[in-house]
């Protein structure tokens, strides 16, 4: 198994292919760069990586002007989930069923976090959840590259109090992980039919767990990656996080001291702690 990486071993920061426990940089000057291309030529890097280098630390997979986005309400189980949190049931149900999906702005790139770095939950809500979920890494033309694991950290209460308060129950400092390592998207025959896992962590005892699988994914990731597309520029690439379907019951939100692990098959796996409010979060992005 192999992952395309952006690391940073003392020289810089680069982008390199992880294979075999050897880490080889790639001809590119960022991650950016290498989503300027196309998935062929991507591909062609990839088998004329460099000689192996050592001593490195792994950094989120983004830099530049990528984004993150996400969907919404793509599996059964996270359209019941947003009913019962919202005071506005229809709302979802409506959307769940329309040709057009709910995308939405989650992070700029320097905002995000991984693994081993903090997830914050909001100090003005009262409930606030993981929301696990198989992310797209495209290239500037919307190509799938690769895959990532995602944390989509949500405020249920503030969401559910009115919809139109989504962004600030989706979008705050340590509100979106991903994954360190990206699987190519060539090494992964069939990305609608992997397992997905999360545990919650609490004082050393499993407090939740669930499983689901991307087969359950009410949308094509290709027709939500040409809704993204529409009208919209991304010279640098993006991530596009394609929703959940594991999601804790509403009388279990995130704790600070809380670890959050997630798996999907076939991609890797993102392990996170959670804190409370955004400072130590500005602490962990600060001393990258």
């Amino acid at each position: 198994m192999s992952h395309l990486v952006r690391f940073s071993d003392g020289t810089g920061v680069r982008v390199g292919l992880l294979a075999d426990a050897e880490l080889r940089p790639l001809a590119v000057a960022s991650m950016g760069d290498l989503l300027r291309r196309s998935v062929a030529e991507i591909r062609e890097l990839t088998e004329a990586a460099g000689a192996p280098v050592g001593g490195a630390r792994l950094l989120p997979p983004l830099d530049g002007r990528m984004e993150v986005w996400a969907a919404g309400v793509t599996y059964q189980r996270s359209e019941e989930a947003r009913r019962e949190e919202s005071t506005d049931e229809d709302v979802y149900a409506r959307v769940y069923r329309a040709q057009r999906p709910e995308l939405f702005f989650k992070s700029a790139a320097w905002r995000v976090v991984t693994d081993g770095e903090p997830i914050a939950v909001r100090a003005d809500s009262a409930n606030n959840v993981p929301e696990p979920e198989l992310g797209l890494l495209l290239t500037s033309t919307g190509e799938v590259a690769g895959y990532v694991v995602v944390d989509d950290v949500s405020s249920r209460s503030i969401e559910g109090e009115n919809p139109l308060y989504l962004p600030q129950a989706k979008i705050y400092t340590g509100s979106c992980a991903v994954s360190a390592r990206v699987r190519p998207a060539w090494e992964v025959p069939d990305p609608l039919s992997l397992g997905l896992r999360m545990r919650i962590r609490r004082d050393g005892h499993e407090v939740f767990a669930g499983e689901a699988n991307t087969s359950q994914l009410n949308r094509e990731p290709a027709g939500l990656v040409e809704y993204l597309w529409r009208d919209n520029d991304f010279p640098d690439g993006a991530v596009l996080s394609t929703g959940t379907s594991v999601v804790p019951g509403l009388d279990l939100g995130l704790r600070p001291g809380d670890v959050v692990e997630i798996e999907i098959d076939e991609v890797g796996s993102l392990h996170s702690h959670v804190v409370l409010g955004a400072e130590e979060v500005r602490r962990a992005l600060a001393a990258r």
